[in-house]
């Protein structure tokens, strides 16, 4: 890797979904994020059935991700803050370093049967602590490398990382487990975090690309600066905009897990193959989307409610399809129009504030979005039991699209200023003493 910043690329304009890796940091960075997801998913699967061995208990393994969730839902705001503070590069460092540390601390008790369901919990919970700064770090040093017209392509690009390493840690999880052992995934994915953490000293911003000034830790104290994130996100309409959107999505909508599988297995009579295979689909068309998604240039919150509002009406048609080829038909586009809101509010929500509150707000959105995680699916569980698979999709897609559309009426009344006629004076001062006076 070159310590010198790459030049800037011929031809600016360009809309490919792969423009970002032009540059060589962020062609290093994407290999680090694909091996860090690799070895994060292959931890993630093999401690559910750690739980499982342990407790036995379907409901523990549920609540041992509730746990390492439940941080980003009371200290994401000074997760947010702490990246603010100190050097993006240095806190994703030694975000990275931490959780790889974990990840060792839980193979070991593991290699030597010492892990018992309260260590387990407590190991789930720092994790969790460490991923409040660490989430946040590792989005924006991405940004960090590139120009903010290629940010779109960065995100994309991570998205496309983020399923691909997914895909290959569940399955090298199996192999692992069966071969090495449980320990060895923990110490895999420890290893994952070290590669990072030993990558980001060499990463260079392109040229032209915003470089973060952090705020120094002696001038701004932690508690003002947490409420000058909070502060500038309720004051900003655009992220509200966005925030109401993405919340009406989530709860409302984009729980295929749930509603898909029910409407498979009951109304169109299918069993786990189909819903396989629906599945399959829903991967897909969320790569499509994100290498889509990746081509955009200036996303605005408009274009995530108008894709939201689609993909609403789409969930729509998708509950009253009457056989499983025609919803076949329909989860591809419903998936592709999900991946492409998804990266473009990524992208408006990273961009939007100025650099040195990234990472507040980034906190502010973390705490939110924990809300909608915990709360949707209960919310969407309680809506299938009133109205059915189907009656859940058609009532929510249209909640959605019926949302959307509602608070662009209200914004574009609010835009509506009327014109005032001024009437000119009969008597009014020459021009020449106008401009006499002026001078």
């Amino acid at each position: 890797m070159s310590s010198s910043p790459s030049p800037a690329p011929v031809g600016g304009a360009s809309r490919s979904p792969w423009r970002s890796l032009r540059y060589r940091s962020m062609r290093w960075w994407s290999v680090a994020n694909f091996v860090s997801n690799a070895g994060t998913w292959m931890q993630l699967t093999v401690q559910n059935l750690l739980v499982l061995q342990i407790t036995g208990s379907a409901a523990a393994t549920g609540l041992s991700m509730s746990v390492q969730a439940a941080p980003a839902l009371l200290i994401s705001l000074l997760g947010g803050a702490a990246v603010d503070r100190f050097p993006r590069k240095l806190t994703a460092a030694v975000s990275q370093a931490a959780l790889g540390a974990i990840a060792f601390v839980t193979a070991t008790l593991v290699a030597l049967d010492q892990l018992n369901m309260t260590t387990l919990m407590v190991l789930a919970a720092v994790t969790g602590v460490v991923a409040t700064v660490d989430g946040p770090a590792c989005a924006l040093l991405g940004n960090d490398l590139v120009p903010p017209e290629d940010v779109p392509s960065a995100i994309g690009v991570g998205a496309l990382v983020h399923n691909a390493g997914r895909l290959v840690g569940a399955a090298l999880a199996g192999v692992t487990v069966g071969l090495l052992g449980t320990a060895s995934a923990y110490a895999a994915n420890g290893l994952s975090f070290l590669f990072v953490a030993a990558v980001i000293p060499f990463l260079r911003p392109a040229y032209g690309a915003v470089r973060a000034v952090p705020v120094t830790a002696g001038r701004v104290p932690q508690g003002r600066a947490v409420r000058e994130g909070l502060a500038f996100f309720v004051r900003r309409p655009r992220l509200l905009a966005l925030a109401a959107v993405t919340g009406v999505s989530a709860v409302f909508g984009r729980n295929y897990a749930l509603t898909l599988a029910v409407l498979v297995t009951g109304p169109l009579a299918g069993g786990a193959g189909a819903f396989g295979t629906v599945s399959t689909v829903l991967a897909v068309g969320g790569i499509v989307g994100a290498v889509l998604g990746a081509r955009l240039r200036r996303p605005s919150v408009r274009l995530v409610g108008t894709l939201a509002a689609a993909g609403g009406l789409l969930q729509v048609a998708a509950g009253l399809s009457p056989s499983l080829a025609v919803l076949l038909v329909l989860v591809l586009p419903m998936a592709v129009v999900e991946s492409v809101s998804d990266t473009a509010g990524t992208a408006v929500l990273q961009t939007d504030p100025p650099s040195r509150l990234r990472g507040r707000v980034l906190g502010v959105w973390g705490s939110v979005g924990t809300v909608w995680s915990l709360g949707g699916p209960p919310a969407l569980g309680l809506l299938m039991e009133l109205a059915g698979a189907r009656g859940a999709l058609v009532a929510g897609g249209l909640i959605i699209a019926c949302s959307i559309a509602s608070g662009h009426l209200a914004h574009r009344r609010r835009r509506v200023v009327p014109t005032v006629v001024v009437q000119p004076e009969e008597h009014h001062t020459p021009a020449p003493a106008v401009l006499g006076t002026a001078a």
